[in-house]
C-alpha cells in the first residue's frame, strides 16, 4: 500500500492548540484539552470519552475498530506539562506560536508534540477505515492526565477503573525516537526498557539537647554520614538485555579502537564502572551509561533541624533509588542497605516495577523497518530509561511497551536539553516526519497487507 502523506496544516494546527491549553502540572487542568481532542475526534466519527479522574483532571481514549484479527495497539500519551518559568522564554510558552521553522510551546516535545502525531494518526486510519481500508488490530488512543506527577489522576487511574479501554497486547509510547550523535554516528534509540523505582527516607533518631554543647551523636552528623555513604556507594554491575544490545549497537558503529573500549563495558567479568571511566564520551553520556549498568540511589532531599541552637532528635533525607529490570525493593535493598552506617533506618516510600520489552517482537520489526526506510544514514539502537513514564502503569495490564516517538538528528537544537526546559520547540519538519515513520510502523504492524 502507498503510504498517505501527513496532513502538514493538520497537525500543525494540533499542537498548536494544544500547547495553548495551560496544562501545568500541577494542578493540571487536562480536561479542557481532553474535551479538545475529543471534538477532533468526534468530528472524524469516532466516539471517545473523556473520563475525569477529579475536577479538571480529565483522560481522553478512542478506539478505531479493526477487523480483530490481531490483539489492539495502544498508542499511549499525555497531556499535562511540567510548569514553565515565564520571563526566562524568548516566546510565549503557551502561545504555540511558529519562528523559523518551529513551533514553540510546554509540551512541544513532551510530550503534546507526540499527542498531535497520535491525534494525526487516528484522523488518517479513520478516513482509511471509511474507504473500506481497515486494520487486522484495534488501534487505540489514550491521552491520560497526570504523566508529570507519577499518573495518578491519568494512567494509573485508568489501569485502576477503566482497564478494558485500554487494554492492548503492544503501545507505542514516549521515550525513544531519537537521534543523537555519537562521534560520527547516528544512532536513534527505541526504548524497550524502564527503570524501576525504590525511593526510600532515611531516619537517624537520638537524644535532644542544647547545641552550644556539642557531642558524637549529633543526629545531624550521623545523617550526613549516611547521605555521603549512600552517595558514594559502589553497588554491583548488572547488564540486562537492552544495555548489552545498546552497547554492541553503538560499538558498531564506531572506529574499531573506540568500538573495543566499548565493547570491553559488557565483556564478561569486566569492572565495569573503569571501563565506562576509560571510554572517550563527554560526561553525560558516561553518567547515562553507568545509570544503564546500575540499580542507583541519589540523596535529594534533607530535612533537619528546625532551630540552630537544638540538636534535632528525627532527621530524615530522602534517596530517589531506580531499580534495573530484575530487581525488586528487596533485592534493591541487599545492595544499599549494606553501605548504611549503623542506626540508620531505611525505608521504602515509593515504588514502581522497572520494565523490559522483547527486542524480539513484531512490533519491534516493524520498527527496525521503519527506521530502514526513513532513517538509513542512522543506526537503530536499543536503550534503558533511567526517568519513568505511564509504562508503569500499563505494563500492569500485560501490554508490552516500547517507546518510540522518532525525529531527525538537529544540529541546532539540543531536544534533550529543551524538555523541561526554557524555549521548548519543535520544527515542523520533525513533527510531520514523525508521523510519517509512525504511520508506516502502524501500517506494517497493523494493516491487512
Amino acid at each position: 500500500m502507498t503510504m498517505i502523506p501527513v496532513f502538514e496544516d493538520e497537525i500543525v494546527h494540533f499542537l498548536q492548540s494544544l500547547i495553548q491549553f495551560n496544562t501545568s502540572n500541577p494542578p493540571g487542568n487536562e480536561t479542557p484539552a481532553a474535551e479538545w481532542i475529543a471534538r477532533v475526534l468526534r468530528n472524524e466519527g469516532l466516539e471517545p470519552v473523556v473520563l475525569e479522574s477529579a475536577p479538571l483532571r480529565g483522560n481522553v481514549v478512542t478506539c478505531l475498530k479493526g477487523t480483530g484479527e490481531e490483539e489492539p495497539l495502544l498508542l499511549m500519551s499525555h497531556i499535562d506539562v511540567v510548569p514553565v518559568e515565564e520571563d526566562k522564554w524568548e516566546h510565549p510558552p503557551f502561545g504555540g506560536e511558529i519562528h523559523d521553522g518551529y513551533i514553540w510551546g510546554r509540551g512541544a516535545l513532551d510530550m503534546k508534540g507526540i499527542v498531535a502525531q497520535h491525534l494525526t494518526l487516528m484522523v488518517l486510519f479513520t478516513r482509511l477505515a471509511k474507504q473500506g481500508i481497515r486494520l487486522k488490530r484495534d488501534l487505540i488512543m489514550m491521552a491520560a492526565a497526570d504523566e508529570e506527577r507519577a499518573g495518578t489522576f491519568g494512567a494509573l487511574w485508568l489501569v485502576e477503573h477503566h482497564p478494558d479501554l485500554i487494554r492492548a497486547e503492544y503501545a507505542l509510547n514516549e521515550g525513544g525516537g531519537n537521534t543523537t550523535k555519537v562521534g560520527d554516528a547516528l544512532l536513534m534509540n527505541i526504548q524497550t526498557a524502564e527503570k524501576g523505582l525504590a525511593r526510600f527516607k532515611m531516619t537517624v533518631r537520638g537524644e535532644p539537647g542544647h547545641a552550644s554543647v556539642p557531642r558524637s551523636d549529633n543526629t545531624v552528623v550521623r545523617l550526613a554520614e549516611a547521605i555521603v555513604a549512600i552517595g558514594k556507594a559502589q553497588p554491583p554491575a548488572h547488564i540486562t538485555p537492552t544495555a548489552k544490545a545498546y552497547i554492541e549497537a553503538m560499538a558498531s558503529t564506531q572506529p574499531d579502537d573506540v568500538g573495543a573500549l566499548m565493547l570491553n563495558v559488557v565483556a564478561p567479568g569486566a569492572d565495569v564502572k573503569a571501563a565506562i571511566d576509560a571510554l572517550p564520551l563527554e560526561e553525560n553520556h558516561k553518567r547515562y551509561l553507568y545509570a544503564i549498568t546500575h540499580n542507583t540511589a541519589a540523596p535529594t532531599i534533607v530535612n533537619a533541624g528546625s532551630k540552630i541552637n537544638v540538636f534535632p532528635s528525627e532527621v530524615v533525607a530522602r534517596v530517589d533509588g531506580r531499580t534495573l529490570p530484575g530487581f525488586g525493593l528487596e533485592e534493591y535493598r541487599a545492595e544499599y542497605a549494606p553501605f548504611l552506617p549503623e542506626g540508620v533506618e531505611m525505608e521504602f516510600e515509593d515504588d514502581g516495577p522497572a520494565l523490559e520489552a522483547s527486542l524480539e517482537s513484531p512490533l519491534y520489526d516493524a520498527i527496525v523497518r521503519a527506521v530502514q526506510t526513513h532513517a538509513a544514514d542512522s543506526t537503530l539502537v536499543p536503550t534503558l530509561l533511567t526517568g519513568a513514564t505511564d509504562a508503569k502503569a500499563i505494563v500492569q495490564l500485560g501490554t508490552k511497551i516500547y517507546g518510540f516517538a522518532p525525529s531527525r538528528y538537529e544540529a541546532a537544537v539540543d531536544g534533550e536539553r529543551l524538555v523541561h526546559g526554557h524555549n521548548e520547540r519543535i520544527s515542523i519538519a520533525n513533527l510531520v516526519y514523525g508521523a510519517q515513520v509512525l504511520y508506516d510502523v502502524i501500517w506494517d504492524f497493523c494493516g491487512n497487507k
